[in-house]
């Protein structure tokens, strides 16, 4: 039995790489493939009366390792420079600003036409109105340039905006107002947290030479992660200050940090702990769209009224990124309409409403319908899609923007060094004069 549940999981584990390489190519995302792949796990278990053991405790489970990693992989990503100005502002503005709307949408339907309360009706929503960076990153291969960094600027910051908002409504019961002062204590307390833990984490990456360290550094995030949640604290800042306190390194070498510090060195451990970061992430994510097919009730995704309500709720997600980036944002509507794909966060964040504050007219079924709905429609403007080309002089003004404020910083850093070293000769200077006398 042993031997068969091992084969089974190597398979699975080919598949899901299968899958990511070939979508690069048939610009069919690996989630549809991989819920897919576990809708036909479940008909093959059917067919032939295999018991499987009962794994939808363990989806909770990986789906936060999978949160953790996902999140802290696109924290990486952040790079904050001047000349992003205007793309990061519009793009966090609009990952809010869609985000709120929808759900404060939502809220208001649920609580008006249908009777549920704001705080369920608020649960319920912001699941549904979280881009899924896990899906739109990889989506955006194809996009040029601007457009790239845009969805994952918009998408990661959509993460954590819904994640923080949604452990808000949860952790609160009581005062709103008190709710939101102990929210503002704890981020700070959490900041300070994240702060120190940062500094320890990223000194065992620069100073740890036994060969076996990256694990123990995402061993030690996830940990933290998970004491801040029994804390009550807003635990999602610590791994995305983890994340963009590493990215952004070079905002820290010119201070006194680079006298102990070697940022060449540390940024090879950098790049090593990134690639192992998304080879684990790879496979949390790969299980977790697996095992949330596997257990998908067929029937319930062919209802009508399951059909007919998760096309209102993605029709209206569209409408609304439509009207913003057409005459809020004003920037070319496509293909960034289409970029709004629902995925891993979505469903853990569903799992994890309480199931007093669950919605029947917001099932699994409807989650999986509106994650597909947003996937399939994400993959059709990938399909149709084509890529624009780059214009030369852009490109050369950008390399000649880089090169030199790379040139300016090498000189400053050289001048630096030349400094210090005038100042060592003064000091040997002066301790010989002092000796002589």
């Amino acid at each position: 039995m042993t031997t068969y549940i091992i084969l089974a999981l190597c398979i699975i584990i080919i598949l899901s790489y299968i899958f990511d390489i070939t979508s690069k190519y048939s610009k069919i995302p690996g989630v549809i493939l991989l819920i897919a792949l576990g809708i036909g796990i479940q008909l093959l278990g059917e067919y032939t009366q295999i018991k499987i053991p009962n794994l939808k405790p363990v989806l909770p489970v990986i789906g936060t390792i999978g949160l953790i990693l996902i999140i802290m992989e696109a924290s990486l990503d952040l790079k904050l420079q001047k000349r992003k100005k205007v793309l990061i502002v519009k793009s966090v503005s609009s990952a809010f600003i869609l985000f709120a709307t929808f759900t404060a949408a939502f809220t208001y339907v649920l609580v008006h036409f249908f009777g549920y309360s704001v705080r369920d009706s608020m649960l319920n929503g912001i699941p549904l109105g979280i881009i899924s960076s896990s899906v739109a990153i990889p989506s955006a291969i194809f996009l040029n340039c601007d457009q790239k960094e845009f969805v994952v600027y918009e998408s990661s910051f959509s993460d954590i905006f819904g994640i923080i908002i949604f452990d808000f409504i949860l952790i609160v019961q009581g005062s709103l107002f008190l709710g939101i002062v102990n929210f503002v204590l704890n981020t700070l307390i959490t900041l300070l947290i994240a702060v120190a833990t940062t500094s320890i984490l990223a000194i065992l990456l620069h100073k740890i030479k036994y060969h076996v360290n990256y694990v123990i550094i995402m061993t030690s995030v996830i940990m933290v992660y998970m004491v801040a949640q029994l804390l009550y604290l807003p635990a999602l800042l610590l791994i995305i200050t983890f994340g963009i306190v590493l990215s952004n390194n070079q905002l820290l070498e010119n201070t006194f940090i680079r006298r102990f510090v070697d940022f060449a060195k540390f940024r090879n451990d950098l790049n090593s702990f990134r690639k192992m970061l998304t080879e684990f992430t790879f496979i949390a994510r790969s299980f977790f769209f697996i095992i949330f097919g596997y257990y998908t009730q067929i029937k319930g995704l062919f209802s009508l009224k399951n059909l007919l309500t998760g096309l209102v709720i993605t029709a209206s997600l569209f409408l609304l990124r439509l009207i913003f980036i057409k005459v809020i944002l004003r920037m070319k509507v496509m293909p960034l309409l289409l970029f709004i794909p629902r995925g891993l966060i979505t469903i853990l964040l569903f799992l994890s409403i309480p199931l007093a504050s669950r919605i029947p007219l917001i099932g699994e079924e409807v989650i999986t319908l509106v994650i597909l709905m947003t996937v399939f429609i994400l993959m059709l403007g990938n399909i149709i899609h084509k890529k624009e080309p780059i214009h030369i002089e852009e490109t050369v003004y950008d390399a000649n923007y880089l090169v030199s404020e790379e040139t300016l910083r090498l000189r400053d850093l050289e001048a630096r060094r030349l400094k210090d070293q005038e100042e060592e000769k003064l000091k040997e200077l002066e301790t010989s004069d002092r000796m002589r006398k």
